[in-house]
């Protein structure tokens, strides 16, 4: 659009410069009223000079103008802006774009970062849960053990001392111990065998 108004304004300098050079010298001849002077053939001879200065001074002026084509570097300058500000408006909505789309990948990382712990918050929990009733199971079953254990360390205690009291009460009936245990050992031996069942 600036080109077509840079060759308009083009023409209109050029056929301002035409109608000048014709418009003078008519003006000129018609001011003199139609006398003629001794010296009109000089003074046309002159006038003709100057219309060719005016003409020649108005070309190398337009001529001037083109060369510099300072409406077509202002032009130029325009469209280069132009053009500068449509990429840059371009690759700020790619920019924007990309955010975007960044933001939504980011988002769904972190959705995916928070079922993951939660499962993992899960797993370890059923882990706690699965480790704690085996170790009951595993305590149980050592009680267990135990108690069996203590109920025949218990039974064989109990038979070792009947035979033991068994032995001695044969000893005893047998008359071997008569003389040499006297009464008070005889209540001792008692004694400790008594205090041996009731602990059992």
């Amino acid at each position: 659009m600036l080109i077509q108004n840079d060759r308009r304004m083009q023409r209109i300098l050029s056929g301002l410069a035409v109608a000048v050079a014709i418009l003078v010298p008519v003006l000129a001849l018609a001011s003199g009223g139609g006398e003629h002077h001794p010296d009109s053939g000089a003074q046309l001879k002159d006038f003709g000079w100057r219309v060719v200065d005016f003409a020649l001074l108005a070309g190398i002026m337009i001529w001037a103008l083109k060369k510099a084509n300072v409406k077509g570097s202002l032009a130029e300058r325009q469209l280069q802006i132009e053009k500068n500000l449509r990429e840059a408006r371009e690759a700020r909505e790619t920019a924007e774009a990309k955010l975007k789309e960044y933001t939504e990948k980011l988002e769904k990382a972190n959705q995916e970062v928070d079922t993951l712990r939660a499962a993992m918050l899960k797993e370890a929990e059923a882990e706690k849960q699965r480790i704690v009733a085996e170790a009951q199971a595993a305590a149980a079953k050592v009680a267990e053990q135990a108690a069996q254990a203590a109920d025949q360390e218990v039974l064989k205690a109990r038979t070792e001392l009947r035979v033991e009291a068994a032995r001695l009460a044969v000893e005893l009936a047998g008359g071997k111990l008569g003389a040499a245990v006297q009464k008070a050992d005889h209540d001792r031996f008692v004694q400790d065998y008594l205090g041996k069942v009731v602990q059992l």
